[in-house]
Protein backbone atom coordinates (compact mmCIF):
# COMPACT_ATOMS: atom_id res chain seq x y z
CA UNK A 1 0.00 0.00 0.00
CA UNK A 2 2.92 2.56 0.77
CA UNK A 3 4.31 1.96 -2.95
CA UNK A 4 0.61 2.99 -4.50
CA UNK A 5 0.26 6.02 -1.83
CA UNK A 6 3.51 7.11 -3.19
CA UNK A 7 2.35 6.77 -6.75
CA UNK A 8 -0.99 8.69 -6.54
CA UNK A 9 0.62 11.24 -4.37
CA UNK A 10 2.95 11.75 -6.83
CA UNK A 11 0.33 11.67 -9.33
CA UNK A 12 -2.17 13.63 -7.37
CA UNK A 13 0.80 16.78 -7.32
CA UNK A 14 0.38 17.11 -11.54
CA UNK A 15 -3.31 18.21 -10.66
CA UNK A 16 -4.05 22.01 -10.31
CA UNK A 17 -6.67 21.30 -7.68
CA UNK A 18 -8.05 24.88 -8.41
CA UNK A 19 -8.27 24.32 -12.05
CA UNK A 20 -11.50 23.05 -14.11
CA UNK A 21 -10.00 21.89 -16.86
CA UNK A 22 -11.47 21.40 -20.12
CA UNK A 23 -12.81 18.02 -20.79
CA UNK A 24 -10.12 16.56 -23.71
CA UNK A 25 -7.27 18.28 -21.32
CA UNK A 26 -8.61 16.33 -18.36
CA UNK A 27 -9.15 13.20 -20.31
CA UNK A 28 -5.18 13.66 -21.59
CA UNK A 29 -4.27 14.13 -18.14
CA UNK A 30 -6.11 11.00 -16.31
CA UNK A 31 -3.92 9.12 -19.21
CA UNK A 32 -0.63 10.45 -18.69
CA UNK A 33 -1.62 10.00 -14.26
CA UNK A 34 -2.47 6.08 -14.75
CA UNK A 35 0.12 4.26 -12.77
CA UNK A 36 -1.55 0.90 -12.48
CA UNK A 37 0.32 -2.44 -14.02
CA UNK A 38 -3.06 -3.25 -15.67
CA UNK A 39 -5.34 -0.65 -18.47
CA UNK A 40 -7.31 0.93 -15.77
CA UNK A 41 -10.71 2.59 -16.66
CA UNK A 42 -11.30 5.91 -17.46
CA UNK A 43 -14.41 6.75 -14.91
CA UNK A 44 -16.93 9.76 -14.66
CA UNK A 45 -17.94 11.07 -11.47
CA UNK A 46 -20.76 13.33 -11.52
CA UNK A 47 -22.17 15.64 -8.47
CA UNK A 48 -26.05 16.46 -9.19
CA UNK A 49 -28.04 19.12 -7.54
CA UNK A 50 -31.00 15.92 -7.18
CA UNK A 51 -32.77 14.71 -4.67
CA UNK A 52 -32.62 10.63 -4.50
CA UNK A 53 -35.25 10.54 -1.90
CA UNK A 54 -37.43 12.29 -4.61
CA UNK A 55 -39.69 9.64 -6.98
CA UNK A 56 -39.74 12.63 -9.45
CA UNK A 57 -35.82 13.33 -9.44
CA UNK A 58 -34.43 9.46 -10.00
CA UNK A 59 -32.02 9.17 -13.01
CA UNK A 60 -32.15 5.29 -14.33
CA UNK A 61 -30.79 4.73 -17.90
CA UNK A 62 -28.44 3.54 -20.27
CA UNK A 63 -25.90 4.54 -23.16
CA UNK A 64 -24.49 2.60 -25.95
CA UNK A 65 -20.79 3.88 -26.15
CA UNK A 66 -19.85 4.50 -29.59
CA UNK A 67 -16.40 2.87 -28.98
CA UNK A 68 -17.19 0.36 -25.78
CA UNK A 69 -15.83 -0.27 -22.79
CA UNK A 70 -12.57 -2.50 -23.85
CA UNK A 71 -13.36 -5.24 -21.98
CA UNK A 72 -15.37 -8.46 -22.63
CA UNK A 73 -18.60 -8.65 -20.80
CA UNK A 74 -20.47 -12.00 -19.68
CA UNK A 75 -23.56 -11.44 -20.50
CA UNK A 76 -26.81 -13.71 -18.61
CA UNK A 77 -30.06 -14.24 -19.82
CA UNK A 78 -33.07 -15.33 -17.90
CA UNK A 79 -35.40 -17.09 -20.72
CA UNK A 80 -37.41 -20.01 -21.75
CA UNK A 81 -38.13 -21.57 -24.65
CA UNK A 82 -38.15 -19.49 -27.83
CA UNK A 83 -36.39 -16.82 -26.09
CA UNK A 84 -33.76 -18.87 -24.80
CA UNK A 85 -32.62 -20.00 -27.92
CA UNK A 86 -32.31 -16.87 -29.30
CA UNK A 87 -30.13 -15.73 -26.38
CA UNK A 88 -28.12 -18.82 -27.08
CA UNK A 89 -27.69 -17.53 -30.53
CA UNK A 90 -27.14 -13.46 -30.27
CA UNK A 91 -23.78 -14.56 -27.81
CA UNK A 92 -25.25 -14.90 -24.10
CA UNK A 93 -22.64 -16.59 -21.95
CA UNK A 94 -25.23 -18.03 -19.90
CA UNK A 95 -28.85 -18.70 -20.04
CA UNK A 96 -31.18 -19.54 -17.48
CA UNK A 97 -33.47 -21.68 -18.08
CA UNK A 98 -34.32 -23.76 -15.38
CA UNK A 99 -34.68 -23.88 -11.23
CA UNK A 100 -31.41 -25.19 -11.11
CA UNK A 101 -29.89 -22.03 -12.89
CA UNK A 102 -31.90 -20.31 -9.86
CA UNK A 103 -30.41 -22.04 -7.16
CA UNK A 104 -27.16 -21.87 -8.52
CA UNK A 105 -27.38 -17.72 -8.76
CA UNK A 106 -28.95 -18.12 -4.80
CA UNK A 107 -25.57 -20.10 -3.55
CA UNK A 108 -24.04 -17.18 -5.16
CA UNK A 109 -22.73 -17.45 -8.72
CA UNK A 110 -21.98 -14.09 -9.88
CA UNK A 111 -19.88 -14.67 -12.79
CA UNK A 112 -21.24 -11.93 -15.08
CA UNK A 113 -21.48 -8.46 -15.81
CA UNK A 114 -25.07 -7.72 -17.59
CA UNK A 115 -28.01 -10.15 -16.49
CA UNK A 116 -31.01 -9.81 -19.10
CA UNK A 117 -34.86 -11.08 -18.86
CA UNK A 118 -37.67 -11.89 -20.50
CA UNK A 119 -40.86 -10.65 -18.48
CA UNK A 120 -42.18 -14.23 -17.77
CA UNK A 121 -38.69 -14.89 -15.93
CA UNK A 122 -39.01 -12.33 -13.71
CA UNK A 123 -41.10 -13.85 -11.41
CA UNK A 124 -37.98 -16.23 -10.68
CA UNK A 125 -35.09 -13.41 -11.41
CA UNK A 126 -37.10 -11.82 -8.96
CA UNK A 127 -36.43 -14.46 -6.19
CA UNK A 128 -32.37 -13.46 -6.46
CA UNK A 129 -33.35 -9.86 -5.61
CA UNK A 130 -30.75 -10.27 -2.52
CA UNK A 131 -27.81 -11.82 -4.82
CA UNK A 132 -28.42 -9.31 -7.88
CA UNK A 133 -29.12 -6.39 -6.36
CA UNK A 134 -26.49 -5.14 -4.06
CA UNK A 135 -24.26 -5.86 -7.31
CA UNK A 136 -26.38 -3.68 -9.92
CA UNK A 137 -27.34 -6.87 -11.80
CA UNK A 138 -31.13 -6.99 -10.95
CA UNK A 139 -32.80 -7.20 -14.57
CA UNK A 140 -35.13 -3.95 -14.77
CA UNK A 141 -37.35 -2.49 -17.44
CA UNK A 142 -36.06 1.29 -16.62
CA UNK A 143 -32.76 0.26 -17.38
CA UNK A 144 -34.07 -1.50 -20.13
CA UNK A 145 -32.56 -5.14 -19.19
CA UNK A 146 -36.31 -6.66 -18.77
CA UNK A 147 -37.24 -7.03 -22.86
CA UNK A 148 -39.49 -9.26 -25.13
CA UNK A 149 -37.85 -12.26 -26.95
CA UNK A 150 -37.52 -10.69 -30.08
CA UNK A 151 -35.22 -8.29 -28.43
CA UNK A 152 -32.74 -10.14 -26.90
CA UNK A 153 -30.46 -10.31 -29.67
CA UNK A 154 -30.10 -6.66 -30.02
CA UNK A 155 -29.49 -5.58 -26.02
CA UNK A 156 -27.04 -8.89 -26.23
CA UNK A 157 -25.49 -6.85 -28.55
CA UNK A 158 -25.77 -3.47 -27.12
CA UNK A 159 -24.33 -5.11 -23.72
CA UNK A 160 -21.51 -6.74 -25.34
CA UNK A 161 -20.68 -3.26 -27.73
CA UNK A 162 -20.67 -1.25 -24.66
CA UNK A 163 -23.84 -0.72 -23.52
CA UNK A 164 -23.27 1.17 -19.83
CA UNK A 165 -26.17 1.64 -17.49
CA UNK A 166 -26.02 5.15 -15.10
CA UNK A 167 -28.17 6.00 -12.16
CA UNK A 168 -28.55 7.89 -9.26
CA UNK A 169 -27.11 6.65 -6.21
CA UNK A 170 -28.25 7.75 -2.42
CA UNK A 171 -25.59 10.12 -2.35
CA UNK A 172 -27.01 12.62 -5.42
CA UNK A 173 -24.07 10.81 -7.49
CA UNK A 174 -23.84 9.76 -10.94
CA UNK A 175 -21.07 7.30 -11.56
CA UNK A 176 -20.02 5.20 -15.12
CA UNK A 177 -17.09 4.46 -16.77
CA UNK A 178 -15.87 5.14 -20.47
CA UNK A 179 -13.44 3.23 -21.57
CA UNK A 180 -9.82 2.10 -20.86
CA UNK A 181 -6.91 4.12 -20.38
CA UNK A 182 -4.98 2.27 -23.74
CA UNK A 183 -8.26 4.00 -25.77
CA UNK A 184 -6.82 7.12 -27.83
CA UNK A 185 -7.62 10.43 -26.61
CA UNK A 186 -10.00 10.73 -29.26
CA UNK A 187 -12.74 7.54 -28.84
CA UNK A 188 -12.27 8.48 -25.12
CA UNK A 189 -13.60 11.83 -25.62
CA UNK A 190 -16.60 10.92 -28.02
CA UNK A 191 -17.19 8.09 -25.59
CA UNK A 192 -17.78 10.76 -22.78
CA UNK A 193 -19.85 13.01 -25.18
CA UNK A 194 -21.72 10.16 -25.20
CA UNK A 195 -22.41 9.94 -21.91
CA UNK A 196 -23.41 13.74 -21.26
CA UNK A 197 -25.79 13.60 -23.63
CA UNK A 198 -27.39 10.57 -22.38
CA UNK A 199 -27.52 12.02 -19.09
CA UNK A 200 -28.58 15.54 -19.93
CA UNK A 201 -31.71 13.87 -22.04
CA UNK A 202 -32.14 11.54 -18.78
CA UNK A 203 -32.79 14.63 -16.61
CA UNK A 204 -35.64 14.39 -14.60
CA UNK A 205 -38.91 16.26 -14.90
CA UNK A 206 -38.85 17.41 -10.89
CA UNK A 207 -35.16 18.34 -11.34
CA UNK A 208 -34.55 21.65 -9.92
CA UNK A 209 -31.72 24.44 -9.98
CA UNK A 210 -28.45 23.16 -11.20
CA UNK A 211 -28.64 19.43 -12.56
CA UNK A 212 -24.75 18.40 -12.92
CA UNK A 213 -23.31 20.36 -10.16
CA UNK A 214 -19.56 18.68 -10.46
CA UNK A 215 -18.04 16.47 -13.34
CA UNK A 216 -14.61 14.29 -12.31
CA UNK A 217 -12.66 12.22 -14.25
CA UNK A 218 -10.46 9.71 -12.96
CA UNK A 219 -8.53 6.45 -14.09
CA UNK A 220 -8.20 3.16 -11.80
CA UNK A 221 -6.64 4.45 -8.00
CA UNK A 222 -5.74 7.94 -10.06
CA UNK A 223 -6.88 11.13 -8.52
CA UNK A 224 -9.70 12.93 -9.73
CA UNK A 225 -9.75 15.76 -12.40
CA UNK A 226 -12.30 18.38 -12.27
CA UNK A 227 -13.90 19.27 -15.39
CA UNK A 228 -15.91 22.37 -16.28
CA UNK A 229 -19.31 21.53 -15.57
CA UNK A 230 -20.83 23.57 -18.17
CA UNK A 231 -18.64 22.60 -20.91
CA UNK A 232 -18.90 18.71 -20.35
CA UNK A 233 -23.16 19.31 -20.67
CA UNK A 234 -22.57 21.23 -23.74
CA UNK A 235 -20.32 18.27 -25.45
CA UNK A 236 -21.47 16.83 -28.94
CA UNK A 237 -20.06 14.07 -30.90
CA UNK A 238 -18.33 15.26 -34.01
CA UNK A 239 -20.26 14.70 -36.67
Amino acid sequence: MAKVGKQFKAALEKVDRQKYYEPREALELAKELSFTKFDGTIEVHLRTGLDPRQADQQVRDVVVLPHGLGKTVRVLVFAQGEGAALAREAGADYVADDDEWIKKIQDGFTDFDVAISTPDMMGKAGRLGRVLGPRGLMPNPKAGTVVQAQDLPRVIEESKAGRVEFRLDKTANIHAPIGKVSFDLDKLFENLSALMEAIRKAKPAGAKGSYIRRVTIASTMGPGIKVDATVAQALKIKE
